[in-house]
């Protein structure tokens, strides 16, 4: 059995380290306007709401804060791959993989290990060695074996083998499946049952999110490995999508490999359109965002959703896809975009209907009536703040296309803004609605964000009017 990695003494000196990473970040990092974070909504379902993260971005403060406060699930993007972890035979690397377990730990998030027997990413070494059959079992049983045994007790999920059919649903022609045959899978799942008896092992593909020809040849490799008492206890089903087709067949899909017994997750969001993005795209994603966690949401066995990348950024499809991308929840400037609130709506969070208010003034006075406005400085810093607005329509009558005008304290600048488009000239500012957002009904209200910077303390605006009419 391999040892663990880590001494208690060093596990409380990278809580320490991490730790110290988080009050830096908490400090200069502009907190966004989401109330609930998606970590804390995704625990009243039970959900692990995951991100990939990259470890050598976690110096970036804004990266590191947004893994750290919105995810209690994280996945090694990169650190945790064959060519990564073991680049020559024998020689492994740990840092990568070791730094993000850490912020995991300081954190009080999951990991997701991600991944074990790969036709890519695999180091020359492996995939050209000319290695027999007992060769090629052996290499594999160091590597995981090594791997998984280093992280026993730190890493509880495991994909295990990643990418292992074509999109006809036959085996794909990797080294593995070359030399070994399909057994391979099973020989890999019972390695790392060996190595880490309580982690649960999964099976990962792409383009396996419906019911196709390729989803069907899973289902029927994972129905003969339990058949075979192989352990087995789930499916990822990466969900590398564009704006527009999420499978009508998604959850139907999820509902057939639950009812197997096995966990289903969703590993590897994200939902890539043209760029630039235009607003009609970005609501669109907004829906698809919401339909692909409305159908976890509806089968008991999925335990979870994974998005592919903290921001747009640092996100895989531009390069692999050029003149697409903005596939992530999170824009480049790091600010929450429609899809980001879809994500939280559907997870119970989000803008609501407070209907009537219960105790209305009978009669109000003249430009006292039409609107309520919430302006909270929800996080504060050197001189920076985050500020949240919440506007109300208490009229009578449906506002559509609305307007929010104010006067902003003297010395204050709104840099950026989320979920209306808001501009300021001198102390004045406007906020309108966007395309989601652009109607107020009667007793309806919505919610928008924005960084400002300051002179020293975040003051209190004035004049608030919503299309004219003044509010309260």
């Amino acid at each position: 059995m391999a040892a663990g990695r880590r001494t208690v003494a060093a596990r409380v000196a990278a809580f320490l380290a991490v730790a110290s990473l988080a009050l830096v970040t908490g400090a200069a990092g502009a907190a966004q306007a989401e109330e609930t974070p998606l970590r804390d909504l995704a625990d009243r379902h039970g959900l692990r709401m995951g991100v990939a993260v990259s470890s050598h971005l976690l110096d970036n403060a804004r990266y590191a804060d947004i893994a750290a406060t919105q995810y209690n699930s994280v996945t090694h993007e990169n650190s945790l791959k064959w060519e990564s972890v073991q680049p020559q035979r024998g020689q492994f690397n740990w840092s990568g993989a070791d730094r993000l377990v850490d912020f995991a730990q300081a954190n009080g998030q999951d990991v997701y290990g991600h991944t074990l027997v790969w036709h890519s990413q695999l180091p020359s070494w492996v995939s050209n060695g000319g290695f027999s059959g007992p060769e090629l079992e052996q290499v594999m049983e160091e590597h995981i074996s090594t791997t998984v045994g280093r992280y026993r007790g730190d890493i509880d999920y495991w994909d295990v083998v990643n990418e292992a059919f074509n999109e006809d649903g036959s085996f794909r022609d990797s080294v593995f499946h070359r030399t070994l045959g399909e057994g391979y899978i099973a020989t890999a799942l019972e390695m790392a049952h060996e190595a880490d008896p309580n982690a649960r092992l999964f099976i990962n593909d792409y383009n396996v999110e419906g019911i196709n020809a390729k989803s069907d040849g899973l289902y029927r490799l994972a129905s003969s490995l339990l058949a075979q008492g192989v352990p087995l206890h789930g499916v990822g089903l990466q969900s590398h999508l564009i704006v527009g087709q999420v499978p009508s067949s998604m959850q139907a899909n999820i509902q057939r490999f639950a009812d197997l017994g096995l966990e289903v997750v969703i590993t590897e969001v994200d939902i890539r359109t043209s760029t630039p993005a235009s607003q009609q795209a970005l609501q669109q994603q907004a829906n698809d965002y919401r339909t692909v966690f409305e159908a976890c949401l509806a089968v008991d066995g999925c335990g979870g959703v994974t998005v592919w990348g903290v921001a747009d950024p640092h996100s895989w499809i531009p390069d692999t896809f050029p003149g697409q991308g903005a596939a992530l929840p999170y824009d480049d400037n790091y600010q929450p975009k429609p899809a980001y609130w879809a994500m939280h709506e559907a997870l119970g969070g989000g803008q609501t209907d407070p209907g009537p208010d219960p105790d209305p003034d009978p009669d109000p006075e003249p430009g006292d009536g039409s609107c309520d406005v919430d302006y909270t400085v929800v996080n504060q810093w050197g001189q920076g703040a985050v500020v949240d607005v919440t506007v109300r329509n208490t009229g009578d009558a449906a506002v559509n296309g609305w307007r929010l005008t104010w006067t902003q304290p003297s010395g204050e600048r709104i840099t950026n803004a989320w979920n209306a488009t808001v501009s300021q000239s001198g102390s004045s500012v406007t906020a309108e609605g966007v395309s989601w957002n652009g109607t107020l009904a009667p007793g309806a209200s919505t919610s928008f964000g924005f960084q400002l910077t300051h002179t020293g303390q975040a003051g209190t605006p004035s004049g608030f009017s919503l299309n004219g009419a003044a509010c309260g």
